[in-house]
């Protein structure tokens, strides 16, 4: 099937600035449909006509280009940008957003050795107008043919009915080192359980906000979700070791069709990935596994903030204005036709 590439790229290269920076986008439009594309989770503030939703902004028609503008104004964390309409999303068009804090404002957190980025996603191997087709028509969707990791996989769960030779993403560590793995669930329904080969993952952010830093061994990412791990590679490298992302909230025949595997790649590594995958949650008698987890994420405060640091300032200054005290020097109506 055919995908949504940005620049020839799918997923999209990831948008990776810095807070309080202007940014120009210039969308060209080569499908043959209106485009729009929205930024998940970035607040856009006093600026919505840039937000990439029907209703605040104009379709961008096929063959025609728009210069998105905004500034990413007191925030920070990872998002993930996707065209918002006609289930294009289905089709790929989307890419990791990342707003880094000022060189000088300190994070919570000894700096990483580099970002790595990955999407992971349901995947129906009809293409978003099909699928739009089916909703259309007042049919539901069924299960996914697989799970995406970066654009590749799924996993090959039985030889007979998935063929050999699928390409896995590779992602390439050196031992010794703390990654932050930027996690997104581009998805478009489907709940999928995050989780690393023999290795811990330590949330440290979620869409703009710091986390208490809690160690797991898996996660539950629902779909539209962001997170932010450290990932040490401590691990012996004997081995390559897996990545995977599994569904949810399904039996375990069919969730071992809707799984993606990735590969986590030591630079000394002596071998493939080896064994059966990692398990995911075994909740067959605890349904309020994945409810409990997410409430177990809490949110850095900004006095918590303040005393993890040993100088600097929060990343996030607010300042108050009262609105009654500015002076209006006139009003001007503004009326805007698609």
């Amino acid at each position: 099937m055919k995908v949504i590439a940005i620049n020839g790229n799918f997923p999209g290269q990831p948008i990776n600035v810095t807070t309080n920076d202007n940014l120009h986008v210039n969308v060209f439009n080569e499908l043959d449909e209106d485009l729009l594309i929205t930024w998940s989770g970035v607040q856009l503030k006093r600026n919505a006509w840039s937000d990439g939703v029907l209703g605040t902004n104009c379709p961008i028609p096929p063959k025609w280009n728009w210069t998105y503008k905004f500034e990413v104004k007191d925030q920070i964390g990872s998002f993930y940008y996707f065209p918002s309409l006609n289930f294009q999303k289905a089709s790929g068009g989307f890419g990791p957003f990342v707003i880094n804090n000022k060189d000088y404002i300190p994070v919570p957190f000894a700096q990483p050795e580099k970002d790595i980025f990955i999407l992971i996603g349901d995947w129906y191997t009809q293409n978003h107008t099909a699928l739009r087709s089916t909703l259309d028509s007042g049919k539901a969707l069924g299960i996914p043919d697989g799970v995406l990791i970066n654009g590749k996989g799924p996993f090959q769960y039985n030889s007979t009915l998935v063929p050999g030779g699928i390409e896995h993403t590779q992602i390439d560590v050196e031992p010794g080192k703390t990654y932050r793995v930027r996690v997104h669930n581009v998805g478009i329904s489907t709940t999928l359980n995050f989780r690393i080969q023999n290795h811990n993952l330590l949330l440290v952010e979620t869409e703009g906000r710091y986390t208490i830093q809690t160690n797991y061994s898996n996660f539950d990412i629902h779909a539209g979700q962001s997170y932010s791990f450290l990932v040490s590679t401590d691990q012996n490298a004997s081995t390559d070791y897996y990545i995977v992302a599994s569904a949810r909230f399904l039996n375990q025949s069919l969730s071992q069709k809707v799984t993606g595997v990735a590969v986590l790649h030591y630079s000394n590594s002596k071998g493939p990935a080896t064994g059966p995958l990692p398990p995911p949650p075994d909740d067959t008698y605890y349904r309020d596994f994945s409810i409990n987890q997410a409430r177990s994420v809490r949110l850095v405060t900004h006095d918590v903030y303040l005393a993890s640091l040993s100088h600097g300032l929060p990343f996030n200054l607010h300042y108050a204005l009262k609105y009654s005290s500015i002076s209006l020097s006139y009003i001007e109506k503004i009326v805007s036709f698609c």
